[in-house]
């Protein structure tokens, strides 16, 4: 639309100027040809007109002051002697100049006129038109061009928005595909849309999305199947001895004794594992407690102190070293549960006779805490999936043990959640070492 009106208004306006300066230029040559002559006579006008008369006109008129047409140059259908009341002859015998110019049926149509002064008065008016049609076919023509081009645009622009459009919905489709799979539970579903525009890093970031989704689900899934396995097995121990106690005549109070310990022992293995699900599903919603300034050292003596007797009972020599302020940013009570649930595992996998070093120290700006034994250490292969909750390197023994297989995954979750990190590795000398590393404070000073 504004291809094929702009420039055609333009190119009209710029006609009717050119019209209303030439047109006027002939009016105003007739008119000084006019100015002398008084009274204005049909033989003097025909006399000063056939001299001053311009070539190209359509119709030339000459009015008295009167309006009675003195001079018409049309040959067929003379106007002379009769009156002229056209508008523009009416302006000019009021002293005003006058044009008018019209575009229609293929021609401009051009009316000008200006009064014919003798002594500072009205004596006649001189009407000029003119009926163009060259120029009226030049605009016609640019018209048509624009017509064509814009047919042209138009026909370009609808193939290109096809194919634009079509790209496009195929793009948008195969996300659509992609959501529709994965909201109907296939997490492997990927959408596989190329290219860098917009479209495709929705794409990218959908595939990110569904890659996260689908290890959540794994794991969750993995993490509901351990845990009921893991509450499985002292529920079915504590219905096994309760049904053995119940169904057994004349049982003697020894064998009732020894049966029931085992339910408490079961019991309280299915009260740790609560506990430490419920750790768990804690520190996945982010409920942590507000973090403050601890002082590691005094955690750690406390730490040692209930594990020492462990280490007693069970032939492990326990021992520890720390140096340095080690002031870290969390919780009392989660930091403390890094450290029992580290040095447990050291001495609960230890053999009689082995032994497990504690450390405690910063350095720059970490505080490292080192956890190191002398048992079998981990299988290479294990190392990456230590901290996995539920996995064992050795399930049997691990049970035996009264292990959860969750204390390393607290361990994990916990630190991180306070922006450190926990390593494990084997020891060149044989052993394990499992390494904490927080981000350390300085300690304000109390004023």
């Amino acid at each position: 639309m504004l291809l094929n009106t702009y420039p055609l208004l333009v190119s009209e306006d710029l006609v009717f100027h050119s019209k209303a300066t030439n047109l006027q230029s002939s009016v105003s040559v007739m008119v000084n040809a006019l100015s002398g002559l008084s009274p204005l006579t049909e033989q003097n006008v025909a006399d000063a007109m056939a001299l001053a008369e311009e070539a190209g006109l359509s119709r030339i008129l000459v009015t008295n002051s009167t309006g009675r047409v003195l001079y018409d140059t049309r040959e067929t259908g003379s106007a002379v002697g009769y009156l002229a009341l056209y508008t523009e002859i009416v302006r000019a015998l009021q002293g005003y100049d006058a044009f008018s110019c019209t575009y229609q049926r293929g021609a401009f149509r051009s009316r000008a006129s200006s009064p014919v002064m003798y002594q500072s008065q009205v004596i006649g008016a001189v009407y000029a038109y003119e009926y163009d049609t060259e120029q009226a076919a030049l605009l016609s023509g640019l018209q048509e061009t624009l017509l064509r081009l814009s047919a042209m645009a138009g026909v370009l622009v609808l193939l290109l928005s096809l194919v634009l459009s079509k790209a496009l919905t195929h793009k948008i489709g195969l996300l659509l595909t992609a959501i529709r799979q994965v909201r109907e539970g296939s997490y492997s579903h990927r959408a596989a849309i190329r290219g860098r525009d917009e479209i495709a890093q929705i794409g990218f970031e959908f595939n990110s999305l569904a890659d996260r989704l689908q290890t959540t689900e794994t794991a969750r899934r993995r993490f509901v199947s351990d845990a009921s396995h893991e509450l499985k097995t002292p529920l079915a121990a504590i219905r096994l001895l309760s049904d053995s106690i119940l169904q057994t005549d004349n049982i003697d109070p020894e064998t009732t004794k020894e049966f029931v310990s085992d339910i408490g022992r079961e019991a309280e293995r299915l009260s740790r594992i609560t506990e430490d699900l419920l750790r768990l599903t804690r520190l996945d919603s982010g409920v942590l407690d507000p973090p403050a300034e601890v002082d590691i050292l005094p955690v750690l003596e406390q730490a040692m102190r209930m594990m020492t007797l462990v280490a007693q009972e069970k032939g492990v020599d326990l021992t520890y070293s720390a140096g340095g302020a080690c002031v870290v940013l969390g919780t009392r009570d989660e930091t403390h549960q890094v450290i029992y649930n580290l040095v447990d595992n050291a001495v609960k996998y230890s053999a009689a006779g082995g032994s497990v070093q504690v450390s405690l120290n910063r350095e720059g700006e970490q505080v490292i805490l080192a956890v190191a034994d002398n048992g079998a250490g981990i299988p290479e292969a294990d190392l990456p999936r230590i901290f996995e909750r539920f996995y064992r390197v050795d399930k049997a023994r691990s049970r035996a043990a009264g292990g959860t297989g969750l204390g390393l995954s607290i361990v994990s979750d916990t630190v991180k959640r306070r922006g450190g990190t926990v390593e494990a590795a084997n020891r060149p000398g044989g052993g394990a070492v499992f390494t904490v590393r927080w981000p350390a404070l300085e300690r304000r000073e109390d004023a």
